[in-house]
């Protein structure tokens, strides 16, 4: 019988944690009603259920000044805070105005954004440096007269670079522009400061932190206002009308709350593994380069490229063997956009991997992997 292959993928998702689980179980089926209906007792207790998940956020998240928001997942919350806003910006000024954001945004940020260029909106993808990081310097010679808009990453979900987001905020602060940042890969793996001081809008997966998927959060300040994407209801402060999930919101906050509360501990276990896992593939193999900074970097991610191997066959080979991400991050087979922004050749791009660790991740898998990894190298060639 084939062995089960070594998981080393939790950045794209996280199993459900039991705490997690136990603390949905009652709004399956005996809590379960809408908490917009509250013309009687049980969408009342429902409503009630919901207020309290958003204050427990608001408590775990040391958040003051920000509006907590319930949506489907991160690439919803990213959708609402760029398109809205934008929307929002012309709709008051009548004005298309500039946006800046990097090249090595998810496509979650960089498709609507797409979006907005055909608008009329202006639009400019800062190009990083080689270690995956903003330059303080280009980012303010980018900015015009009519920036009114900066969406920039807080970790990237590739090769797990962390931006200068608090220098980022200053700026924009000075300059009176917005700042959004995807946070989703950052929640329990990176020291918890105020979120009401890292941006003005910030967007939190459930998924990423071993909460149930199809529910995310989008923070955003009091005083911004959105044009919402979805309307028939008037849920979320008007911003998302729909039935919200309660059983999937009551485990986010639960799964919110574990994240916040062993985060050192969790960080310590990460980081050991996965510099195990490095130091292991670099002392048996050459030719392995690190892509990204490894000093502003995840605890939980390495993105390695293998020179001179076949990527499709490098891939192919470990696909039964180890559940990682391929350098293709594309569904129809180009090259990861990270790695090419950062000087990768399409060759490179495709000889690359993303190795990311997670709780349930034992010394034992690091060992094997190594091993898989290494022999498969010398296999190619």
């Amino acid at each position: 019988m084939l062995s089960t292959p070594i998981l080393l993928d939790y950045q794209s998702s996280t199993p459900c944690l039991k705490d997690v689980i136990n603390s949905m179980a009652p709004y399956w089926s005996e809590i379960f009603s809408n908490p917009s209906s509250k013309s009687n007792l049980a969408g009342i207790q429902a409503s009630a259920i919901l207020e309290v998940s958003r204050e427990k956020i608001q408590e775990y998240l040391f958040l003051q000044k920000k509006k907590v928001i319930f949506t489907s997942g991160a690439t919803e919350s990213n959708n609402l805070a760029l398109l809205g806003f934008a929307r929002n910006h012309h709709k008051e000024t009548e004005k298309y105005g500039h946006i800046i954001t990097l090249k090595t945004e998810h496509k979650a940020v960089l498709e609507p954004l797409d979006q907005l260029k055909k608008e009329g909106f202006h639009v400019t993808e800062i190009l990083p440096d080689k270690e995956g990081l903003i330059s303080e310097e280009k980012f303010i010679s980018s900015i015009r007269d009519d920036t009114f808009l900066v969406s920039i990453m807080m970790a990237n979900n590739e090769i797990g670079v962390i931006q200068p987001l608090k220098k980022i905020s200053e700026i924009c602060r000075l300059r009176e522009i917005t700042l959004h940042s995807d946070y989703a890969q950052c929640l329990g793996f990176l020291e918890l400061e105020s979120l009401d001081s890292i941006a003005n809008m910030l967007t939190i997966s459930s998924h990423k932190i071993y909460g149930p998927k199809g529910v995310g959060l989008l923070l955003i300040d009091r005083d911004i206002e959105l044009q919402p994407l979805v309307l028939g209801g008037g849920q979320e402060f008007g911003l998302r009308s729909g039935t919200l999930p309660l059983p999937l919101i009551v485990g986010f906050t639960k799964a919110i709350e574990i994240a916040v509360l062993n985060q050192k501990k969790n960080t310590e276990k990460l980081i050991f593994h996965r510099d195990k896992l490095l130091n292991g593939l670099l002392v048996n193999n050459s030719g392995i380069e690190i892509n990204g900074s490894m000093k502003e970097r995840l605890p939980h991610n390495l993105n390695l490229t293998v020179l001179d191997v076949n990527g499709s066959k490098l891939h192919k080979s470990l696909k039964s063997k180890i559940i990682c991400s391929s350098g293709s991050a594309c569904s129809n087979g180009k090259p990861s956009h990270v790695l090419l922004a950062l000087g990768r050749s399409f060759k490179e791009a495709e000889a690359s991997f993303r190795l990311s660790i997670g709780l349930m991740t034992t010394t034992e898998d690091i060992e094997k992997s190594i091993q898989i990894i290494t022999d498969t190298i010398k296999s190619l060639r």
